[in-house]
């Protein structure tokens, strides 16, 4: 069964798109985007506010925007709430995702800030990762499904036996000040922020529906939704897409 985040507040490790993620308002939007015949990079940072190493990190992901073929997600961890500053974007579920990483074998360590790329440990930011080009072997697309999204699936030559995934509601142009912890005075700024997301253990040739619980986004925010679909036994992103 899918399993979503309990924080309230909230509305993935992974979401991609084969190309740009296009702003949804805060409404219902149309939303319409196929993937491409490859496979995006897939950028997920974790971070937290009340993490005085993790501003460059969020600094370094919003540089990337405006990159190809490239999908970045900001994912704030929970274990720092209880050091001085409780992280408005924190969420235990980001956390698990995290340690589900490390887990794996996909990730050697959790700590912040801690960036995966294509979900294997990226230390040479601020360097740009660069696309794999890698061949599509599965197809996926998105579109408006009422007051929610519907994404269909088409397995190609190579495919993986089975298929995991994730949709992720995220958030450009937010703005925090931060009050107390390590980063007391700081005005952040966030980009690709995980404001809600629902892992989907299995994928199978059922079209998957996502009605988000988020109706309305942050002032000023620009909102996007997408969904990452993996390799059930490796955790690689094989597609994503989003809008």
């Amino acid at each position: 069964m899918p399993t979503r985040s309990n924080q309230p507040a909230m509305v993935l490790l992974l979401a991609c798109v084969a190309t740009p993620a296009l702003p949804v308002p805060a409404g219902p939007a149309p939303c319409h985007a196929a993937s491409g015949v490859t496979v995006p990079t897939v950028v997920e940072l974790y971070t937290s506010e009340g993490c005085s190493s993790c501003p460059p990190a969020d600094r370094w992901l919003s540089s990337l925007a405006a990159q190809p073929d490239l999908v970045r997600l900001a994912f704030h961890v929970d274990y720092w709430d209880r050091l001085g500053w409780k992280d408005r974007f924190a969420d235990p579920a980001h956390t698990q995702r995290q340690q589900e990483l490390g887990a794996r074998g996909l990730t050697r360590f959790v700590y912040t800030p801690q960036i995966v790329v294509d979900g294997a440990d990226y230390r040479s930011w601020p360097g740009r990762p660069s696309g794999t080009g890698r061949p599509a072997t599965v197809q996926v697309s998105l579109g408006q499904d009422g007051s929610g999204y519907l994404a269909r699936f088409v397995r190609g030559p190579g495919a993986p036996m089975r298929l995991t995934a994730f949709w992720a509601i995220t958030e450009d142009g937010l703005v925090s000040q931060v009050r107390a912890g390590e980063n007391r005075g700081t005005t952040m700024h966030h980009d690709a922020v995980v404001r809600e997301y629902l892992a989907v253990p299995v994928v199978g040739d059922a079209a998957l529906r996502f009605e988000p619980r988020m109706p309305v986004g942050s002032p000023g925010a620009r909102r996007h939704v997408v969904i990452v679909v993996s390799d059930a036994s490796t955790g690689r992103p094989v597609q994503a897409v989003g809008c």
